[in-house]
This record gives structure tokens, C-alpha cells and sequence, in this order.
């Protein structure tokens, strides 16, 4: 935490302890709400304590959070800096993410129109460039990239060191998966989206495990779709720390078996009466 106390220190932090780690420890200068797991249980109910634990913890922030722009930073994820070496401010950057208009029904290929030096490319639709309400800002990182498991295993040296100034809207109708290391969201938009939408029993210790995430961005992007809400991925960018996967064939087939059942299900979903399109994401997620 100490690396991120120039950022950090000026906000309220909500830590939910993961149930299985030891101690927490925080050093002092920071506003923070620790939750651990008796707080867990006394909200969700033991029958359901269960789906807070490993990686999935990060989402009973999100319940417990009552501020309008919720960002969330993995443990494992230190600051990153710039090609000029300066700090990035990771909440700076969500928050402008989340509070400029995202463009999902054309794709400028200049990225956001909304960044500083940029602006809308040469026939681009007037009418479209008031844009729609960002919902989720997703931000990427360096060093150890967010690979599946058969990846990290085939390629466990490949590291992202590429900085990249950039940030874009996800097109109208584009899927996309999600990681909570480095994301940031209008819970009035989205709030009641963000849950552990789907979680393999015994499984989310470690994030190539994680699946509840990935399940979740499908979900999210196919409501923001629905709503005419934005989605915007790039920076800010984060530095995750290394990763050693260790994978076992079975789990490997059974996790690409439900992540195919799962886009389908949203895609059919999709093809439902408007009226009937958020009801039913929601309830499938849940």
C-alpha cells in the first residue's frame, strides 16, 4: 500500500479480507473499512458467504460501497508509470473514463474523442458525437498480462511491457470478458450487475482460475448494451506482480466448456423482447 499512498490516501478504502489469508496489514495514513469474513456473513448470510471468497471477496465491495464511482485495484497490482516515468494516478484517469460521454454506435479511430489531444475522425456522425453514459472503465496492466491458464502455461515468459496512452469505447453488440484487477464502475448505472455471476466450486484462489469475472463482463457488456450505456478499456494502466500456473487438463476443458455455454446463453439472451433483456440477464448471472 505504501506504493500507492500518493493515490490512495486522499480517498476512503473499503479492504474485504479473503476468509483463508492471514492477518491484514495496513499501514497508517489511510481511511480505511476493513470487512472480514463475520461482516461477510453477517450481510449475505452463511448459506452464501461462500461465493466472497478468493478473488470473488472483491465483490462484496462493491456491495458495501454507497459511492456513486466504485474503483477496484487487485492486491497484487502496484502503480504504474509512464514513458516519461511519472506515477500514473489510476483514479484520476477512471474517473475521467467514467465521466466523459463513451462512443459504442461508431468506432472512432482516433479511440475516446473525450481524451486530451484527440478529438472525433473525419466523418464521424455529428449526431453521434454527444455520445451515451460511461458505465465501466476497464484498465489494463503491465508485466504479467491476464492470459488463461493454457496460455500462461504455453507462453510463461510472455510479459506486456508495452505502455500504452490509449483508451477506446467496446463496440455496440462486441462480448468482451472482464477482470476486476484494475476496473472502475457507476454503481447507479451498473451496480446491481456486479456480482460473482459464476463460480467453479473450490476454485478463484488464484486469478487464472477465476472465472466469475470473465462470466461477469458478459453479463455487464450485454446490459450496458441493452441501456445504451458505454464501455471503455485502455488506461488507466496498472503493474501486476508475476504469476506461476500450475494447470490440470480437466480443469482446463471444464473451464472453456462453461465460458462457451455462458457467451451463448448471453447471446440468446440478447435476442429477447427489450422489455424482457435485463430481467433475464440478471437472473441467469445470479
Amino acid at each position: 500500500m505504501e506504493e500507492w499512498r500518493p493515490i490512495f490516501s486522499r480517498f476512503r478504502l473499503i479492504i474485504v479480507k479473503d476468509p483463508d489469508l492471514e492477518e491484514v496489514k495496513i499501514p497508517e495514513g489511510f481511511d480505511v473499512c476493513v470487512y472480514t469474513e463475520s461482516d461477510i456473513v453477517k450481510v449475505i448470510g452463511s448459506t452464501k458467504a461462500s461465493l466472497f471468497s478468493g478473488y470473488s471477496v472483491r465483490y462484496f465491495g462493491y456491495l458495501v460501497s454507497n459511492k456513486k464511482y466504485t474503483i477496484a485495484i487487485d492486491d497484487d497490482c502496484s502503480p504504474a508509470k509512464t514513458k516519461d516515468g511519472d506515477l500514473v494516478d489510476i483514479v484520476a484517469q477512471h474517473l475521467n473514463n467514467l465521466k466523459t460521454p463513451a462512443t459504442p454506435f461508431f468506432f472512432n479511430t482516433l479511440y475516446d474523442p473525450y481524451q486530451k489531444g484527440t478529438n472525433f475522425v473525419r466523418g464521424y456522425p455529428f449526431s453521434l458525437r454527444g455520445g451515451v453514459p460511461c458505465a465501466l472503465s476497464c484498465g489494463l496492466w503491465l508485466n504479467c498480462a491476464d492470459y488463461d491458464a493454457p496460455t500462461q502455461a504455453l507462453k510463461p515468459d510472455m510479459r506486456n511491457t508495452r505502455y500504452v496512452d490509449a483508451v477506446m469505447t467496446v463496440p455496440l453488440k462486441s462480448m468482451m470478458p472482464m477482470s476486476g484487477v484494475n476496473i472502475a464502475f457507476d454503481r447507479e448505472l451498473v451496480g446491481h450487475a456486479m456480482l460473482p455471476a459464476l463460480k467453479l466450486v473450490k476454485e478463484g484462489k488464484v486469478r487464472w482460475e477465476t472465472k466469475e469475472d470473465v462470466c461477469c463482463g458478459l453479463v455487464v457488456k450485454t446490459v450496458c448494451d441493452h441501456l445504451k450505456l458505454g464501455v471503455k478499456t485502455g488506461i488507466p494502466m496498472g503493474e501486476a506482480l508475476e504469476g506461476s500456473p500450475i494447470v490440470k487438463s480437466r480443469k482446463v476443458i471444464k473451464e472453456l466448456e462453461i465460458c462457451g455455454f455462458t457467451m451463448m446463453f448471453v447471446l440468446d439472451v440478447s435476442q429477447f423482447p427489450n422489455s424482457d433483456l435485463c430481467g433475464l440477464v440478471l437472473h441467469g448471472s445470479v
